[in-house]
Protein backbone atom coordinates (compact mmCIF):
# COMPACT_ATOMS: atom_id res chain seq x y z
CA UNK A 1 0.00 0.00 0.00
CA UNK A 2 1.18 3.24 -1.37
CA UNK A 3 0.27 6.93 0.82
CA UNK A 4 -0.14 9.79 -1.09
CA UNK A 5 1.80 12.72 0.67
CA UNK A 6 2.00 15.11 -2.07
CA UNK A 7 -1.09 17.06 -0.55
CA UNK A 8 -0.30 16.39 3.41
CA UNK A 9 0.08 20.15 3.90
CA UNK A 10 -2.67 21.32 1.71
CA UNK A 11 -5.96 21.75 3.53
CA UNK A 12 -9.10 20.12 1.66
CA UNK A 13 -10.95 23.01 -0.25
CA UNK A 14 -14.71 21.85 0.29
CA UNK A 15 -17.67 24.20 0.36
CA UNK A 16 -17.30 24.88 3.96
CA UNK A 17 -13.60 26.19 3.47
CA UNK A 18 -14.33 27.81 0.04
CA UNK A 19 -12.95 31.62 0.00
CA UNK A 20 -14.87 32.59 -2.99
CA UNK A 21 -11.73 33.89 -4.72
CA UNK A 22 -13.13 33.09 -8.22
CA UNK A 23 -15.89 35.34 -7.14
CA UNK A 24 -12.96 38.67 -7.99
CA UNK A 25 -12.70 36.69 -11.42
CA UNK A 26 -14.03 38.63 -14.70
CA UNK A 27 -16.42 36.33 -15.77
CA UNK A 28 -17.86 36.97 -19.39
CA UNK A 29 -21.24 35.91 -20.22
CA UNK A 30 -21.31 33.45 -23.33
CA UNK A 31 -24.81 31.69 -22.94
CA UNK A 32 -27.73 32.27 -22.04
CA UNK A 33 -28.08 30.40 -18.07
CA UNK A 34 -31.04 33.03 -17.04
CA UNK A 35 -28.16 35.78 -15.06
CA UNK A 36 -30.80 38.23 -13.82
CA UNK A 37 -29.97 41.50 -15.42
CA UNK A 38 -29.15 43.30 -12.10
CA UNK A 39 -25.77 41.24 -12.08
CA UNK A 40 -24.84 41.75 -15.79
CA UNK A 41 -22.76 45.21 -17.11
CA UNK A 42 -20.54 45.93 -20.48
CA UNK A 43 -16.94 45.48 -19.91
CA UNK A 44 -14.61 47.93 -21.69
CA UNK A 45 -14.29 46.08 -24.99
CA UNK A 46 -18.18 45.62 -25.12
CA UNK A 47 -18.93 42.10 -23.85
CA UNK A 48 -21.12 41.18 -21.39
CA UNK A 49 -19.68 40.25 -17.60
CA UNK A 50 -20.94 39.45 -14.42
CA UNK A 51 -21.30 42.95 -12.57
CA UNK A 52 -18.60 43.44 -9.74
CA UNK A 53 -19.00 45.66 -6.62
CA UNK A 54 -16.34 49.01 -6.10
CA UNK A 55 -14.50 46.13 -3.73
CA UNK A 56 -13.91 43.50 -6.78
CA UNK A 57 -16.30 41.33 -5.72
CA UNK A 58 -19.39 39.28 -7.94
CA UNK A 59 -22.42 41.36 -7.37
CA UNK A 60 -23.89 37.96 -6.95
CA UNK A 61 -22.07 36.51 -3.86
CA UNK A 62 -23.74 36.68 -0.66
CA UNK A 63 -20.89 38.20 1.59
CA UNK A 64 -21.44 36.29 4.86
CA UNK A 65 -21.89 32.81 3.84
CA UNK A 66 -19.50 33.36 0.63
CA UNK A 67 -22.25 31.29 -1.70
CA UNK A 68 -23.64 32.46 -4.52
CA UNK A 69 -27.45 33.87 -4.28
CA UNK A 70 -28.04 33.38 -8.14
CA UNK A 71 -26.38 29.94 -7.94
CA UNK A 72 -28.70 27.87 -10.51
CA UNK A 73 -29.00 31.02 -12.73
CA UNK A 74 -25.18 31.36 -12.78
CA UNK A 75 -22.53 31.95 -15.91
CA UNK A 76 -21.51 28.74 -17.86
CA UNK A 77 -17.84 29.66 -16.66
CA UNK A 78 -18.71 29.73 -13.14
CA UNK A 79 -20.74 26.25 -13.81
CA UNK A 80 -17.03 25.18 -15.59
CA UNK A 81 -14.80 26.60 -12.81
CA UNK A 82 -14.28 23.76 -10.54
CA UNK A 83 -13.51 23.41 -6.77
CA UNK A 84 -10.25 22.21 -6.13
CA UNK A 85 -9.00 22.39 -9.47
CA UNK A 86 -5.79 24.11 -10.69
CA UNK A 87 -7.44 27.14 -11.12
CA UNK A 88 -8.90 27.50 -8.04
CA UNK A 89 -6.01 26.32 -6.20
CA UNK A 90 -4.37 29.03 -8.10
CA UNK A 91 -6.25 31.80 -7.13
CA UNK A 92 -6.29 30.89 -3.36
CA UNK A 93 -2.87 31.37 -3.71
CA UNK A 94 -2.83 34.97 -5.13
CA UNK A 95 -5.34 35.95 -2.87
CA UNK A 96 -3.39 34.94 0.52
Amino acid sequence: MTIDVTNLNEPEITCGTCQACCCRLQVLIISDTGVPDEHIEEAEWGGEVMRRLDDGWCSALDRETKMCTIYEQRPWICREFEMGSYECKTERTDNM
